[in-house]
């Protein structure tokens, strides 16, 4: 961000990253910024005010962590036995970390089950590590936070459940279409559109101050029915009825 400031571009666009998001408040007060994160972002300081940002930042709040307790619930519904859950969190994602944590604990007790294992992954081999403990404990399913590294991994996730044969849900629905069993989330393609739109409004002229704070309108609920069979899952009717994508 630092290189980027000294550069002296137009615009900064952060999609769907807060680590990224925060650099760049941090690095300048000038350079505008367009960001998309998963959470509150006056909360996480980028804002002032969600209807009048009221400085150089101005986005879209994507709501990943208020949807945790509907993941947990729907992971829950396809597997109605599960009551043991792991969770999976990337540390070099404190803040996101730290919500997640809140939301899923409430959920979890508000559904009568339990978070049993917390597990730390920020690279390739950290995951293969996680699954590798996961082996030795003994959980029903596995809820994977909502992080832009853990969406680029569809594969490796695919691979691992279906090797450890533990149920997962994820908050892209990308990592489904490589193989994973389910996710529920904001739209990521309409938040990348969305940031791309306000990217251009303010390379038009626009001022971030003056440009309100938008929300996700558009969340996903999907399935693979192919992971599904290779875990012994019987998908419920009324949850293929719900879905808004089902691969096959």
């Amino acid at each position: 961000m630092a290189d980027l400031v000294r550069r002296k571009v137009s615009v900064i666009a952060t999609p769907g990253s807060v680590v990224a998001a925060l650099a760049a408040k941090a690095a300048t007060s000038t350079v505008p910024i367009a960001f998309a994160v998963p959470e509150d972002p006056v909360r996480l300081g980028l804002v002032a005010n969600l209807g009048r940002p009221g400085g150089n930042a101005t986005g879209i709040n994507t709501f990943s962590q208020e949807v945790t307790g509907k993941r947990l619930r729907l992971l829950h519904d396809l597997v109605p036995k599960s009551t043991r859950f792991a969770l999976l969190v990337n540390p070099g994602n404190a803040s996101s970390t730290q919500s997640t944590l809140r939301e899923l604990r409430k959920a979890a007790g508000d559904m009568g089950v339990q978070i049993q294992k917390i597990l730390n992954a920020s690279t390739i081999g950290e995951i293969d590590g996680a699954f590798d403990a996961l082996a030795r404990e003994r959980v029903d399913a596995l809820f994977v936070a909502s992080d832009a590294f853990f969406n680029s991994r569809g594969v490796q996730f695919a691979t691992l459940t279906a090797r450890e044969r533990i149920p997962a849900a994820y908050s892209d629905r990308e990592v489904v279409a490589a193989g994973g069993l389910m996710s529920y989330g904001a739209d990521l393609s309409d938040m990348s559109r969305q940031v791309g739109v306000y990217t251009g409004t303010i390379l038009k002229g626009a001022k971030p101050a003056e440009l309100p704070v938008l929300q996700s309108t558009k969340f996903k609920f999907a399935i693979n029915l192919q992971a599904a069979r290779t875990l012994g899952i019987d998908v419920p009717p009324r949850m293929l009825t719900i879905a808004d994508e089902v691969f096959e």
